[in-house]
């Protein structure tokens, strides 16, 4: 379990930092969730305020939740913004659990892109 847990640090670590190659900074969690909200929602970089930010990060949480589905994507608003429904629970992690959890399934995500 150590080994699996060191693994995804290793691998989280390598994706900032290409991430950072690409656009110039090491992200964070919520960086990384934002850069995949605004590839997501495909309108291209602009200046998004605070409440537009936290909807991008629910779209990349949602869109990178689809891998294992617990959500579906519904389509798009009037506004071009996609919306997801929940089909299932998501397990109950404490909050390091959570952190991984949501890590492996952007690190899949990434992956799918042939980004890494």
């Amino acid at each position: 379990m150590q080994q699996m847990e060191e693994d995804l640090q290793v691998r989280w670590l390598k994706l900032r930092i290409k991430l950072k190659e690409r656009f110039g900074i090491k992200p964070d969690m919520n960086g990384v969730l934002l850069i995949i909200g605004v590839q997501e929602l495909g309108q291209g970089p602009q200046e998004f305020s605070k409440e537009q930010k936290q909807d991008l990060m629910h779209i990349a949480v949602c869109t990178v939740l689809m891998q294992s589905e617990y959500y579906t994507h519904d389509g798009l608003d009037d506004e071009g913004w996609p919306h997801f429904t929940q089909i299932k629970a998501l397990p109950e992690f404490d909050l390091f659990e959570q952190e991984n959890f949501l890590k492996d399934h952007i690190l899949l995500y990434f992956q799918s892109l042939e980004f890494i």
